[in-house]
């Protein structure tokens, strides 16, 4: 037995004489809080006021979400809006489809140079992107297929660090360096998001992997559609629908989480990869990017125990059973309902929405969707009588994102990647702000409850009940 393996085992013996749990338990006990106390002391909570608008952090060029206004103290629900550099999301994509054309790559363009590209503009970002996306020779087999994980996000966040390696400036950058990496990583997404689930399929589920080769004339959706297809056939409407999806995920303002920690990251000074991996580390939690998941699981279980979708009466008293914590995953949540900042409707939402019913029109998928537009047609109601909660209350983008997927044949795996991949276009918008603008480290205060304790030497202490 050589000495790694015997240090291996001499280590997992060891963790076994500490009662972990008992240890777990008193810290659970020492690490107790009083709820007053955050209004006793004006501490806001998740960084929120207490009618749910979030602590005023930065400023920013980049994008605006709007969802309602406060007038003297009184909060009123307007109609959502998702604004990129001043442009409503809505034009960006009604006015794609109206010329019949892709809208990623021009919101790439837009958020990354602060303004809408000319046709050449857009051309060149086009080429620039479709020509970066191979990753590093040795980089699939070294960084990838020799240390595959279970969970795609896990193994996006590592594959972005060890770029780190294969840069040869990472850490003395300029705002072009920055701006070079932002477009490579943004290109790379999709191709390292493939890799890492072939990979993944292969050593986890017995699956064969199938690699196929970048098309360089192909735009990002297309290219995403291309690589996990097998046979790599996909209709021009599929990969128009990817390409909104991916539009309306690039962005969400400095407040939500993902990016929050971008910058707050970036702030410190440390390097892009860093930055992007941190993003993308906030990006996989359930809270946040990992919501659509849960709709989709939701979805699954409603469809199970009622028997007629559309019979308003039994999902509606199969969705009461959910809130009362009877049905589903015993969590009160109906997932997919409710934002932070939108009340009326969430834009993303309403978009995605149309688009899914257009494409799912006379499907066999077409009476899921209409599952969901029940489900968010009666919650708002249902919260009220059953939780006494009165604010509005609307579909976020989770509500229909995960099933758009499934009806595009992207595995459940895939769809916070997904997001991911969209998304590290506003991170890097935000991290080049955060780098030309912020100048300041990101540093909150938290006050201290904790009283002062006499030390107690060694022999003297005694374990406490």
């Amino acid at each position: 037995m050589n000495r790694q393996v015997e240090n291996y085992l001499r280590l997992e013996q060891e963790e076994s004489q500490l009662d972990i749990s008992s240890l777990c338990e008193r810290l659970a006990q020492y690490s107790q809080i009083d709820s007053s106390l955050y209004d006793k002391y004006h501490v806001k909570r998740g960084l929120r006021h207490s009618d749910g608008s979030g602590v005023a952090a930065g400023i920013t060029n980049i994008c605006t979400v709007h969802g309602y206004i406060i007038d003297e103290g009184i909060r009123t629900p307007i109609p959502g809006e998702l604004i990129y550099r001043g442009y409503d999301i809505n034009d960006l994509v009604e006015n794609a489809e109206k010329e019949d054309r892709f809208v990623f790559e021009e919101v790439v363009y837009l958020l990354l140079f602060g303004q809408l590209p000319t046709k050449k503009e857009l051309a060149d970002c086009e080429t620039a992107l479709s020509m970066r996306r191979e990753l590093p020779p040795g980089f699939l087999v070294d960084s990838i297929m020799q240390s595959p994980s279970k969970n795609i996000m896990n193994k996006l966040s590592r594959s972005i660090l060890s770029l780190y390696s294969y840069d040869k400036n990472p850490d003395n950058t300029t705002i072009e360096d920055e701006m070079l990496i932002a477009l490579n990583l943004i290109a790379k997404m999709p191709n390292l998001m493939n890799g890492a689930y072939q990979t993944k399929r292969h050593k986890f589920d017995n699956a064969s992997m199938v690699m196929h080769q970048l098309k360089p004339e192909e735009r990002t959706a297309e290219s995403i559609l291309s690589l996990l297809r097998n046979d790599r056939q996909y209709t021009r409407k599929e990969a128009q629908l990817l390409d909104v999806m991916l539009a309306i995920h690039a962005e969400h303002g400095g407040g939500n989480n993902s990016t929050f920690s971008c910058r707050v990251a970036t702030s410190s000074g440390t390097d892009p990869y860093a930055a992007y991996a941190t993003a993308i580390n906030s990006l996989k939690g359930p809270r946040h990017g990992g919501a659509n998941i849960k709709v989709i699981e939701m979805l699954d279980d409603i469809k199970a125990h009622v028997k007629n979708w559309e019979d308003e009466g039994e999902v509606a008293d199969y969705l009461t059973k959910i809130l009362k914590r009877e049905a589903g995953d015993r969590a009160g949540l109906i997932y997919g309902m409710g934002h932070a900042v939108y009340t009326l409707s969430d834009p993303r939402a309403v978009i995605l929405k149309r688009k899914a019913f257009e494409l799912a029109k006379g499907s066999e998928i077409e009476p899921q969707f209409r599952l969901l537009d029940l489900i968010e047609k009666l919650t708002p109601e249902l919260m009220r009588s059953v939780r006494g909660i009165d604010k509005t209350v609307c579909a976020n983008v989770d509500m229909y994102s995960g099933l758009v997927y499934r009806m595009l044949g992207i595995p459940d795996d895939l769809f916070t990647p997904l997001f991911a991949t969209a998304r590290m276009v506003g991170w890097s918008a935000h991290r080049m702000e955060e780098i030309l603008t912020g100048k300041r480290i990101i540093r909150p205060a938290y006050r201290t409850i904790a009283k002062r304790k006499e030390y107690i030497p060694l022999d003297s202490r005694t374990v406490v009940e």
